[in-house]
């Protein structure tokens, strides 16, 4: 993927995770808060966006799995 294309993945993946807190959805962002990483940073790496995308949506996913879980109890 393009530098670009990572970003707006990114970007994207931080609108999820607003609207995850907004709606006081039980996730944990410490893992990607402690990178320091915005999709705003343009500047940063393509290596730093990458590893953003990855921590993030990992995040995401459990997230979604254990909510899964908890749905299907």
């Amino acid at each position: 993927m393009k530098k670009e294309e990572l970003i707006h993945l990114h970007m994207l993946l931080a609108q999820l995770k607003k609207y995850c807190i907004e709606n006081g959805l039980d996730c944990d962002f410490s893992k990607y808060d402690d990178l320091g990483i915005s999709p705003f940073q343009v500047h940063r790496s393509k290596e730093e966006h990458k590893q953003a995308i990855f921590v993030l949506g990992t995040e995401l996913a459990s997230m979604a799995a254990k909510n899964h879980f908890m749905e299907n109890r």
